[in-house]
């Protein structure tokens, strides 16, 4: 059976349309994308869930892919630490081939059916952590071998794909499909399919760290001060919730190293 992932393009003979018809039906096929997303939400809802209690517990979250997939995963997870104060180490992002796959394809990375579950070993995976599959197809051995390991060893799994009864999906545990149909270039995954783990990718980070405390109200009370851009929002935030000028809110923020510590110092 063919994948949809794999159909072909509602649109044919794009060699011969102007930039602008271009442009017009490639955002008009992203516009379809959150609303498959939407349908997909009750399924991200049991699944955050299953992570809050997890990293609770001391566990770490996991996503792993091959090519898009591995380098959304790798994306999302290295905004975490950055973004909520948390941990290096807490969310992790894996992609086939290694690092170096981040910026160039590894041929034949993704077909290894074991080395998935042995790069996992590398971190010392344990019954605490959980993994989520990151593939639009489905069909990534490099995954399937991964979860397929981590069920064996009690280890929670779950998936973020494209098509419907996928293998990828078989494996995990807690299954986000999110069918987003035909690219508009036939196949062309880092499209659609690619916007579509994004948006999901954001959703599970965003709620996980929320419930875990790393936001108050609708800031980011715990992200690092890592530029000046950074430190002057973080000084915003202060003047904002202690009803203080912007000078002072800016030297309390740079004496306790950040929003939530500084609040903390008055209230």
């Amino acid at each position: 059976m063919k994948k949809i992932t794999e159909s072909d393009s509602k649109y044919n003979s794009l060699e011969n349309m102007s930039v602008n018809e271009l442009l017009a039906n490639i955002n008009k096929e992203d516009i379809s994308v959150p609303l498959a997303v939407q349908k997909a939400i009750p399924m991200i809802n049991k699944l955050v869930n299953v992570i809050v209690k997890q990293m609770k517990n001391g566990g770490r979250l996991f996503y792993m892919g091959a090519g898009t997939s591995g380098r959304l995963g790798i994306l999302d997870a290295s905004e975490c630490p950055p973004t909520y104060g948390i941990p290096q180490g807490l969310v992790i992002g894996i992609i086939a081939g290694g690092d170096k796959a981040i910026r160039k394809a590894v041929e034949n990375a993704e077909d290894d059916i074991e080395q998935g579950w042995k790069d996992l070993l590398q971190y010392k995976i344990s019954k605490k952590d959980i993994v989520i599959g990151i593939a639009a197809s489905g069909s990534t051995p490099y995954v399937i071998g991964a979860l397929k390991a981590c069920n064996k060893n009690d280890i929670v799994t779950a998936c973020i794909v494209c098509n419907k009864l996928s293998n990828v999906a078989k494996e995990s545990k807690h299954k986000i499909e999110v069918v987003v149909g035909p690219e508009f270039v036939t196949g062309s995954t880092r499209m659609k399919s690619g916007t579509a783990q994004k948006l999901v990718l954001n959703m599970i980070s965003t709620a996980v760290m929320i419930k875990l405390g790393r936001v108050k109200g609708n800031k980011m009370v715990d992200m690092q001060l890592s530029n000046n851009k950074l430190v002057d929002r973080g000084a915003f935030m202060i003047a904002e919730e202690l009803k203080i000028n912007f000078s002072k809110a800016k030297t309390l923020l740079l004496k306790y190293g950040s929003v939530r510590k500084a609040i903390a110092s008055i209230q």
